[in-house]
C-alpha cells in the first residue's frame, strides 16, 4: 500500500525501474535513488526491462537511449505502448534530435550524463507528484467533440469513446483547456505541467503539443483547438 504525505502528495516507497547497460552507472543510480527511499528494479537492456515491467510495474521509469539491442528509443515505445507510466530518459548528450526523438518515442522528460543526483530526484518527485487523490466532484472541460475529466484522468468523445494519453500530455491538456482562449507561454507551462525550473527548455512543450495534436485534431497539420501564437506560446480554442 502507499502511503501518501499531506505535504507534497508522493507517495512513499515508490518502484524505480532504472535502464542502464553500464553497470558502474546502474549501481550508482541505485544507492542514490535507494538513499531517497524509492525501491530499484533494475535491467541492463531493453528485453529484459520489458520482461521486469510486466512482472513488476514500476512508478516510473529511467531509461538509458544507448542500450544494446533493443535501443532506449524503442524500449521506451514499446512501454508507451503498454502504460502509461512516466519515462524519463538518459541521454549522454544534449543534442536536440536524441532529444526530441526519446520525446517524440513517449518520453516525460529526460536529463543528460552526467547528471546531478538532486536534479534528478527533483524530476522524479516532479512527475509522481502529478497522482493525487480525489474527493470532489468531477469537474467535465468541453471542447469540440471532446470531454475532458481532470479529476478522473479520463480525455473521451462525446460518445464514450476514450483518448488515450501519457500522464505529461492529459495534464497539459487540461492546463491549457481550464484557460481557454488565453495564451499560455512555454515558461508557464513547464511550470505547471512537469513542476519546476526547466532553464527555458521549451522543447518538451513543443514535443508534447505535436502529441497531443494527433490524438485529439481532425488534422493535426491544421490544428482547430490548441494553436500556436507566434512568439507567445499556445491556446486552447473550444
Amino acid at each position: 500500500m502507499k502511503v501518501w504525505t499531506s505535504r507534497n502528495l508522493v507517495p512513499m516507497a515508490s518502484r524505480i525501474l532504472v535502464v542502464e547497460d553500464d553497470e558502474r552507472i546502474r549501481s550508482s543510480m541505485r544507492l542514490a535513488l535507494e538513499g531517497e527511499g524509492y525501491e530499484i528494479d533494475e535491467a541492463a537492456n531493453g528485453e529484459e526491462a520489458m520482461e521486469r515491467f510486466s512482472g513488476h510495474p514500476a512508478d516510473v521509469a529511467l531509461i538509458d537511449l544507448m542500450l544494446p539491442g533493443m535501443d532506449g528509443f524503442e524500449c521506451c515505445r514499446a512501454l508507451r505502448r503498454q502504460s502509461a507510466v512516466p519515462i524519463i530518459i538518459v541521454t549522454a548528450r544534449a543534442d536536440t534530435h536524441d532529444v526530441v526523438a526519446g520525446l517524440e518515442a513517449g518520453a516525460d522528460d529526460y536529463v543528460t550524463k552526467p547528471f546531478v543526483t538532486k536534479e534528478l530526484g527533483a524530476r522524479i518527485r516532479a512527475l509522481l507528484r502529478r497522482v493525487r487523490p480525489v474527493d470532489e466532484e468531477p469537474t467535465v472541460l468541453a471542447f469540440g467533440d471532446l470531454e475532458l475529466v481532470p479529476e478522473e484522468g479520463v480525455l473521451r468523445h462525446k460518445d464514450g469513446t476514450e483518448v488515450h494519453c501519457t500522464k505529461t500530455e492529459f495534464r497539459l491538456l487540461c492546463e491549457l483547456a481550464s484557460s481557454p482562449n488565453k495564451v499560455l507561454s512555454r515558461e508557464q507551462l513547464l511550470d505547471r505541467v512537469w513542476g519546476y525550473d526547466y532553464f527555458g527548455d521549451g522543447r518538451l512543450v513543443d514535443v508534447h503539443i505535436r502529441r497531443l495534436r494527433t490524438k485529439i485534431e481532425p488534422d493535426p497539420a491544421l490544428p482547430r483547438h490548441i494553436l500556436t501564437v507566434r512568439g507567445m506560446g499556445y491556446k486552447l480554442v473550444p
